[in-house]
């Protein structure tokens, strides 16, 4: 079984997102999305989050009927909307923007690294009435759309900008992946000055170079296979192999954005299903897994300062059919929820909260 044949805010001050717009220096390579398909035909998310500088990520919910402005050219006020759908995950540096979510529709998406490859629209040649900062957009998209195909619907109501900071002036690179409740799947990569919408039926993305290449790069790896391969047969000396995985010899290992989106199209193709709920969960997580990166085994050339390390911070999965976001961090690998039932769906203000992060391990207790 082959894998080819498988593959079937609101406005936020520009001076308060220096911290973040200047971790450049930092760059994160290394996030990992896909989506895994379950027994009953729902459907589970799941994706990494690596950077080398301290996100001090929480928790956010994100109320319907909230009003919004992006940011526009020049910090000028940029699109107005409203939101329809509310909105549950994660947020970063104590903003109140999601940096991955999902809608009460079942909407899901994130926010992942492209660096080298980001060219939004100029904010010379942007209409500000629709314009939004690289960071509000999938808020944006989350809030007001249920589905992949309404996102493309509107996709020309919003221009993501290219803002300048001084100091750094740097623009963050980033490219978004969708999926919806029907096991849809889009892409949105901002490049010469669009936004260029990818329809995805694999579910998986990773960072640069564009998905185009990698739809590509996959040609490189159509004989692996999850089943193990046959012996055969050489002057009459039959040759077997080593053990079990015979059938991925070659699957990349390492831990490059073309090679970890070969391992997560492999990996989330093959899983054997789970029906929805807390047992397509831990499949997830156990795939997710492998994408895992260890504080210092990924940094620059040189004398890494502090801060240069990047890791996975945390991993989250979205059970789609019921709604539920999970989070784990790098100190603590226990699942915390969050849950739609737990908010009144109707609001002005948006709620954060903190995500534990200690490191205190349960033991075991034995009868007496």
């Amino acid at each position: 079984m082959n894998i080819l044949p498988l593959l079937s805010r609101r406005s936020i001050a520009v001076s308060s997102l220096l911290s973040f717009l200047s971790l450049g220096v930092s760059e994160s390579h290394a996030c990992t999305s896909l989506l895994l398909e379950t027994a009953d035909g729902g459907h589970v998310y799941g994706r990494t989050m690596e950077f080398g500088y301290e996100l001090e990520s929480e928790g956010l919910f994100v109320p319907r009927g909230m009003a919004n402005q992006g940011t526009g050219p020049a910090k000028n006020p940029g699109k107005e909307w409203k939101s329809d759908y509310a909105v549950i995950g994660m947020a970063a540096l104590n903003q109140d923007f999601v940096v991955d979510g999902i809608n009460e529709k079942g909407l899901v998406g994130g926010i992942l690294y492209f660096p080298g490859f980001a060219e939004y629209t100029s904010p010379d040649e942007a209409d500000a009435s629709k314009a939004v900062a690289p960071w509000e957009f999938l808020t944006w998209a989350l809030g007001t759309c249920s589905s992949v195909e309404e996102i493309k619907a509107k996709i020309d109501e919003v221009q993501v900008i290219g803002l300048k900071v001084p100091g750094p002036n740097f623009i963050p690179p980033f490219h978004y992946t969708f999926h919806d409740a029907e096991g849809k799947s889009i892409v949105i990569e901002p490049t010469g000055g669009e936004l260029k919408v990818f329809d995805n039926p694999f579910g998986v993305m990773t960072n640069s170079p564009t998905f185009d290449w990698h739809l590509t790069n996959m040609r490189n790896y159509v004989k692996l296979s999850p089943e193990n391969v046959d012996s055969f047969t050489v002057k009459g000396t039959k040759v077997d192999s080593f053990g079990q995985g015979s059938g991925w010899l070659g699957i990349p290992g390492d831990p490059t954005p073309p090679s970890r989106f070969i391992r997560a199209l492999a990996f989330s193709m093959t899983p054997e299903p789970e029906p929805s709920g807390i047992k397509s969960v831990r499949l997830a997580e156990h795939v997710m897994n492998n994408f895992d990166i260890p504080y210092g085994s990924i940094r620059p050339a040189g004398k890494p300062k502090k801060g240069e390390f990047d890791y996975t911070q945390w991993t989250a999965i979205v059970d789609i059919e019921n709604r539920l976001y999970y989070i784990k961090t790098y100190n603590n690998q226990m699942l915390q929820s969050i849950s739609f039932d737990d908010f009144d769906l109707e609001g002005e203000v948006a709620v954060k909260a903190p995500i534990a992060d200690d490191l205190s391990v349960s033991k075991l207790e034995f009868p007496n």
